[in-house]
């Protein structure tokens, strides 16, 4: 399949929700998460550093009216693998797989989020590093084409990434009441630029009105070090 523009897909979409980009560039593994939102509690939020990962937070505590599916731990280290979800199935994910669950098993036991009529499904990603190398999966926990009577869930491997190419996994196809559920596999996005050129296209990329913050981290795979970058609208 090709590889597709990752600015394109962003600006001609106003509303892709919240998404994660997962790939590889020479020695290092890519991902990155970004937030939107439409209404005032939404936009009411930053990123902040939490141990190896990031969480959520109110940026003005005064004006969380609900953090109902809105405050939670987008990113989790556990040992050699790297936890990235759309909500509080992080947390879900490193429990269960502390426990020796896999990642398909952990997210077994969550379904897509109870915010009817829109049913936002849960996306989540993993990356595993061993031997100077690494591997990931995506999944997408989703309602049947809005109908909540029926949950779908989608779990795609990569092994062996190739160098150059990451897969972009997003919860909504576009604006909408309510807003229509993302479908089909992740798309394949061409990675080849540096971390810093990278974290640039992506948040000029995203609609300037909804976009709320992003999270772009480049591991080694060879040291296992860490670059990251974190972009917040509300400063």
């Amino acid at each position: 399949m090709k590889k597709l523009d990752i600015a394109e897909i962003l600006r001609s979409n106003s509303y892709p929700g919240r998404g994660i980009i997962i790939g590889r560039k020479g020695d290092f593994a890519i991902t990155a998460y970004f937030i939107m939102g439409r209404s005032e509690n939404s936009r009411n939020r930053v990123f902040v550093e939490e141990g190896d990962g990031i969480r959520t937070q109110a940026f003005d505590p005064s004006k969380l009216t609900d953090p109902h599916l809105i405050i939670y731990s987008p990113v989790r280290v556990l040992g050699n693998k790297m936890i990235i979800t759309n909500g509080d199935q992080t947390d879900t994910v490193y429990h269960l797989m502390d426990r020796q669950q896999t990642f398909e098993q952990s997210l077994r036991t969550r379904q897509f989020e109870d915010d009817a009529p829109n049913y936002t499904p849960r996306i989540s990603g993993i990356l595993h590093f061993e031997d100077g190398g690494f591997n990931y999966a995506m999944s997408i926990i989703k309602s049947a084409d809005g109908n909540p009577d029926s949950c779908q869930r989608f779990t795609f491997s990569y092994n062996n990434p190739l160098d150059g190419e990451g897969h972009f996994i997003h919860t909504y196809m576009g604006d909408g009441t309510p807003l229509p559920s993302f479908e089909g596999e992740p798309e394949p996005v061409a990675i080849n630029q540096d971390i810093d050129e990278f974290t640039e296209t992506l948040w000029t990329s995203l609609n300037e009105d909804n976009k709320i913050s992003l999270f772009v981290r480049y591991v080694n795979t060879g040291d296992c070090s860490t670059q990251t970058r974190i972009i917040n609208k509300n400063k």
